[in-house]
C-alpha cells in the first residue's frame, strides 16, 4: 500500500470517528429518538445497517444507502415461522386497574394537552386512524393493555393526532423491516426537520404486553427508545410484514389492524425521503414521499 493510500485511509478513519462523536453529542444534548426499533440477528451484517441484535442506527451517513439496503439474515425468515398472532392471545389483567402517567422530563419536542385519568375505559374495542388516504381500523383490547388504550383514547379526544404526519416509513429496501411509524405531533416528515421522531405528548407511562406476541403483519405497538422502559407516549408503529418478528425491544402491543394495511402498502410503493439532517444519523425519519397525514383518531 502506498503512503498516499495510507494517509487517505487514516483521514477517512478520523472523519468517521469525528462524525460519530458529533452525533453522540447531538443525541445526548437533544434527547433520544423514539424510533430505535432493533432487529435481532445472529451475526453482524454491516457496520452501518442492522447489526447484532441492536438497532437500525447508521452512524455514517456516507454509507446509508449501501448499508441500509442490505437485509439481515433474520430478515429473510419465512412468514411460516411466525404465524399471525391473535389479539385474544394477549394475557388479560384481572381486578381493578389503575394507570400511572408521569411528566416527560426528556429534552425533546412536546405537545402537552394534559394527562389521562387513572381509570381506563374497559369497553373500548376499536381505534380508527382516519388519514388522507383512507381509514386504518385497529382492534384494541383494554383488558390486555388498559393503560395504553386509555392513553390513546385520551389523546384522541383532545384532537392530539389531528393533522399530524407519519414521520417514518421503513421498507425492506431501506432497513430490512417494513413498518409505518406515527404519533410525533411536531414531525414535518419533509426530509429536513432534524428532530422528526423525537416528539411526545409530554408524559410517559409503563409497558404492557411486551413480548406477548411477535410484531408480525398487522400488529400495532407503541414505540420508545431502544433499551428504554416505561417511556411510552404518543408514538406508535404498524407492522407490515411477518418478517418483523425479528424486532427486539420493549414495545407494548396496542392492537391488531382489522383493515387498511393496503393503504400503507400503496404509499410505500412510491418510496421514502431520507432525512440527511437527522441529528442522530439513524435514518429514523425516512418519511413516505407521498405523505400519510392523520386527520383524526377515534376510539369507541
Amino acid at each position: 500500500m502506498s503512503s498516499g493510500d495510507e494517509d487517505r485511509q487514516s483521514q477517512l478513519a478520523r472523519e468517521h470517528k469525528e462524525r460519530q462523536a458529533q452525533r453522540a453529542a447531538a443525541e445526548s444534548s437533544k434527547g433520544r429518538r423514539n424510533t430505535y426499533i432493533g432487529a435481532g440477528v445472529a451475526v453482524v451484517v454491516v457496520a452501518g445497517g442492522i447489526f447484532a441484535a441492536t438497532t437500525l442506527v447508521n452512524k455514517d451517513p456516507g454509507q446509508r444507502v449501501s448499508a441500509e439496503s442490505t437485509p439481515s439474515a433474520s430478515a429473510s425468515t419465512s412468514p411460516e415461522a411466525s404465524p399471525t398472532p391473535e389479539l385474544s392471545s394477549l394475557p388479560k389483567k384481572t381486578g381493578k386497574v389503575t394507570c400511572t402517567y408521569k411528566k416527560d422530563t426528556a429534552d425533546v419536542p412536546k405537545k402537552y394537552v394534559g394527562m389521562p385519568g387513572p381509570r381506563p375505559d374497559m369497553k373500548l374495542k376499536t381505534m380508527t386512524v382516519s388519514t388522507n388516504h383512507g381509514n386504518i381500523v385497529i382492534d384494541v383490547d383494554p383488558a390486555a393493555t388498559p393503560c395504553s388504550v386509555n392513553s390513546m383514547a385520551f389523546l384522541a379526544k383532545k384532537n392530539f393526532y389531528n393533522n399530524t404526519k407519519c414521520h417514518r416509513l421503513v421498507t425492506p429496501e431501506t432497513a430490512g423491516l417494513f413498518l409505518l411509524q406515527c404519533g410525533d405531533p411536531l414531525a414535518k416528515a419533509d426530509g429536513k426537520n432534524p428532530t422528526d421522531g423525537q416528539g411526545t405528548a409530554g408524559y410517559v407511562y409503563g409497558d404492557e404486553a411486551v413480548g406477548s406476541i411477535p410484531y408480525t403483519r398487522g400488529v400495532v405497538f407503541l414505540t420508545q427508545p431502544l433499551d428504554a422502559a416505561g417511556q411510552n407516549s404518543s408514538q406508535f408503529a404498524i407492522s407490515l410484514s411477518d418478517e418483523n418478528a425479528q424486532i427486539e425491544g420493549a414495545y407494548s402491543v396496542l392492537g391488531m389492524v382489522r383493515s387498511g394495511l393496503e393503504i400503507i402498502e400503496e404509499v410505500a410503493k412510491k418510496g421514502v425521503i431520507v432525512n440527511d439532517q437527522d441529528i442522530v444519523g439513524d435514518g429514523g425519519s425516512t418519511a413516505p414521499k407521498d405523505p400519510i397525514i392523520i386527520k383524526k383518531v377515534t376510539l369507541k
